[in-house]
């Protein structure tokens, strides 16, 4: 199996993605309805957003690159000589 595929069945990767979706979702959306004209006001002050996305953007970053890490350190043994 790839190391994507080995990364990604981890719990810790899948917790990191879910941070990652549900801290930053809601300011990238309010920023692009802003930006298409959905909402009434042109320059949106979305503090609250903002907050929640950067209590959430590092730590899932983390998350998800150590669930990388941990994946590559038990990734299949290396073939023998011979084989």
């Amino acid at each position: 199996m790839s190391l994507v595929g080995r990364t990604v069945r981890r719990p810790l990767f899948r917790l990191g993605l879910l941070f990652f979706v549900v801290g930053t979702g809601p300011l990238l959306l309010n920023i692009a309805a802003s930006r298409i004209g959905w909402t009434d006001d042109p320059n949106p002050n979305p503090v609250g957003l903002g907050i929640l996305a950067m209590f959430t953007f590092w730590p899932s970053l983390v998350m998800m690159a150590v669930a990388t890490w941990l994946a590559w350190r038990a990734g299949e043994p290396a073939p023998t000589p011979g084989e």
